[in-house]
């Protein structure tokens, strides 16, 4: 996750020069993923709207295998009875798969056993590539 500095719900409520570092850390975070790991999709999304937490971004790794987990479960070709039949994508899109790997890795009792490397060698290869990786050119954010 990368959160903000400022305790706000909103990015309008950010001011410009947080504006300005957040979009190029979160550049910076998507470099790294992508180079580091061999990734399907990166998804870079926003949620909740607790007032105890500023504003904040998941970063979500979405690998192959993972996709292929969601299609051979059943369950989740429900959400294909929704919308209109004209609408229907063959593809599943961003939404479905974040609601899978949410509530299968985040939320199950029993996960999905993990295909590669494990949570913690990937967070430790993260944590190498985000020390030596050069941190990008921005100017200093001045705070009001």
């Amino acid at each position: 996750m990368l959160g903000s500095k400022h305790h706000v719900n909103s990015l309008a409520q950010l001011p410009e020069p947080a504006l300005a570092e957040l979009g190029g850390l979160m550049a910076n975070i998507q470099s790294i993923f992508e180079t580091q790991l061999n990734l399907k999709w990166l998804y870079i999304s926003r949620f909740g709207h607790d007032p105890r937490y500023p504003i904040h971004f998941h970063f979500i790794p979405v690998y192959d295998w993972v996709e292929e987990l969601f299609w051979k479960d059943s369950r989740y070709r429900l959400l294909e009875t929704f919308g209109t039949q004209e609408n229907t994508q063959t593809l599943t899109d961003g939404a479905e798969l974040t609601l899978f790997i949410w509530r299968e890795f985040g939320e199950s009792p029993t996960p999905p056993a993990i295909q590669g490397p494990s949570i913690s060698q990937v967070i430790e290869k993260l944590r190498q590539a985000f020390r030596t990786q050069p941190i990008p050119n921005l100017p200093p954010a001045r705070w009001p």
